[in-house]
């Protein structure tokens, strides 16, 4: 039986005169097999920050709002003056816990950054800080990632629905597992080995592709000056359209013109399926950000379709039109015979004269982003469609260079996997561990 049938099951009975809310969430709470004397309230590690950003950044200051990601992850918004922000801010310090009013039930919930400036949040994001004699802030955010944590939010929940909220004062008398320091300590230490892999697997491949963008940049005339340079000089007579993208990428072309144009070596991939066709079949759908690159985002009945949607193959690449400048397009790794994305997305594949795993590496790069930015179309909401993406000049790269590169690529590509395994595997110590499930010294 797993942990949420136990924590969870199906059937159940319960008193009314016992009932506290009215709703089957509410009467489950989590099952710690820990000692009772460390299953204390969270408010006991945790102290409310309310914090007026007012009172010590004036109106005209620059602040940085938070978005809470599902995951517990804390990204920076664009700074935004406070004069222009309707209602009240409070100021946020690294190592403070934030949380989602509405979607900490899903996740939403962790300990903001240090390399963020003037961090703040509006009234629906409580923040606090964590008492340091008590806990460790690393321990509180592993706890928060538990599955028996996610199922006591949700016991928790209050409010109409599509509007279900948590209380900062709800969250505070949570009762959780709150070991000693040293115990503490010692779940974070198994934690950050397997973390650390994961970090330097991922700077390798961070140093690789910076070292390929300085390749590239010393095989391009003017690369900096057309790319980033307020002032550049263009022929008019090679401009596409009058605005100064096709003014950059005219003058990009004049200065290197033994470069190739890419669609000379590519194709679009325009093979739509009808999914609908197939109502009962679980349909895998892939995206693509500029975080992951191509990923498994759902999968989905044919019956819910109701569009075409663009097949999709091992080693094709595909990007979102609208997101391309910031990295939203990669390779697509192995996947099933079935496999789909939308018809939003434009998908295209290699046919000759670059090695997928060399071009894997080279959209990954500022070089290919600027390029990108510079061959993009539209007004307001610009877009890469494939037409745009075969203007694109590069230059051409020998063969045994490009499989260098590839192969360096797929070596980390493999550190990564194997740190990534060995994170989930310790992912899933540490729940026992904080469960009390399993004790420290057996790992």
């Amino acid at each position: 039986m797993s942990l949420a049938d136990q924590i969870r099951p199906r059937v159940f009975s319960i008193g009314f005169q016992d009932l506290t809310t009215w709703s089957v969430a509410a009467q489950f709470s989590a099952e710690w097999n820990c000692p009772v004397e460390i299953i204390k309230p969270l408010g006991r590690i945790l102290k409310r920050r309310s914090e007026a950003a007012l009172k010590t950044l004036s109106p005209e200051a620059m602040v940085t709002l938070l978005t809470i990601r599902f995951d517990g992850s804390i990204e920076a918004r664009e700074p935004i003056q406070i004069k222009d922000i309707k209602g009240k801010l409070f100021r946020v310090h690294p190592g403070d816990v934030v949380f989602s009013k509405i979607d900490v039930r899903n996740g939403s919930i962790g300990l903001a950054p240090d390399d963020i400036e003037c961090m703040c949040v509006t009234s629906e994001f409580p923040a606090y800080s964590v008492k340091s004699d008590r806990a460790l802030p690393e321990y509180v955010k592993l706890l928060f990632r538990t599955k028996a944590f996610t199922i006591l939010l949700n016991s928790m929940i209050s409010g109409a629905s599509g509007r279900k909220r948590i209380q900062p004062s709800q969250l505070e008398l949570a009762k959780v597992p709150i070991p000693s320091l040293h115990v503490q300590q010692e779940i974070v230490a198994h934690w950050k080995e397997a973390w650390q892999h994961q970090k330097s697997a991922e700077k390798a491949m961070i140093k690789l592709v910076i070292d390929l963008q300085s390749y590239l940049v010393r095989q391009t005339l003017s690369f900096k000056q057309v790319a980033r340079s307020k002032v550049f000089l263009a022929n008019y007579a090679e401009i596409q359209q009058w605005d100064a993208k096709a003014g950059r990428a005219a003058a990009f072309i004049a200065a290197n013109p033994g470069f190739v144009r890419l669609g000379d070596f590519t194709e679009e991939c325009s093979e739509t399926v009808k999914p609908w066709e197939a109502p009962e079949k679980e349909w895998p759908i892939y995206g693509v950000n500029n975080k992951e690159g191509v990923f498994l985002s759902a999968h989905q009945r044919g019956a819910k379709f109701n569009a075409p949607y663009k097949k999709i193959e091992k080693d094709w690449f595909f990007h979102n039109p609208t997101r391309a400048n910031v990295g939203s397009l990669g390779i697509v790794p192995k996947v099933p015979d079935d496999a789909i994305t939308s018809p939003e997305y434009q998908v295209w594949r290699l046919k000759g004269g670059y090695l997928p795993g060399f071009m894997a590496l080279l959209t990954r790069t500022d070089y290919f982003l600027a390029l990108v930015a510079f061959n993009r179309v539209g007004g307001v909401k610009q877009r890469m469609y494939y037409a745009n993406l075969a203007e694109i000049r590069l230059p051409m790269i020998k063969t045994e260079i490009q499989q260098k590169f590839a192969i360096k690529r797929q070596e980390i590509l493999k550190r990564i996997w194997q740190a990534n395994v060995m994170l989930m595997q310790r992912k899933k110590e540490i729940e026992k561990m904080i469960l009390g499930n399993r004790s420290v010294e057996d790992f």
